[in-house]
């Protein structure tokens, strides 16, 4: 049995291609080329039936290093905090005050974004300090 070498991160969502440019912004991701015989995404879209519509939207680490992510329609909104969150690792290796500046900083350019401060979790004994924040449809996300 081979172990698992890659794996894609689905965002169940109300708007897959905007959510999915939110976050290649964030992370530096990258848009997947429209498929093969469209010029663009919105010819792509066109091409479908209705209800299919930009039902779903990817992005891509252009290095091919961190995992693909995929969001998908659904019907409903989101009720309560999600089981799964994602830890942009802004501040790895910085302590005290030289990384809540760091945090800080990302947390304005994702709040020009769209992005919601939710509150500054500061360091303790055993962790450092981490901003929890919110995309723009409410998924919980944390600068690490």
């Amino acid at each position: 049995m081979s172990s698992i070498k890659q794996f894609q991160v689905t965002f169940d969502c109300a708007e897959p291609e905007r959510v999915a440019r939110f976050w290649c912004e964030v992370l530096g991701y990258v848009a997947p080329p429209p498929p093969e015989g469209f010029a663009t995404w919105d010819d792509f879209n066109r091409s479908r039936p209705t209800a299919d519509q930009g039902a779903w939207f990817a992005c891509s680490d252009p290095e091919g290093v961190g995992p693909r992510l995929y969001f998908q329609r659904v019907p409903e909104g989101k009720v309560v905090k999600n089981r799964v969150h994602l830890d942009v690792r802004v501040g790895t290796g910085l302590v005290g005050a030289e990384r809540l500046a760091t945090l800080e900083a990302e947390c304005a350019r994702l709040v020009a974004l769209g992005a919601v401060r939710v509150h500054v979790l500061l360091a303790d004994d055993e962790n450092e300090s981490c901003i929890m924040m919110q995309d723009i449809e409410g998924n919980e996300f944390c600068l690490d």
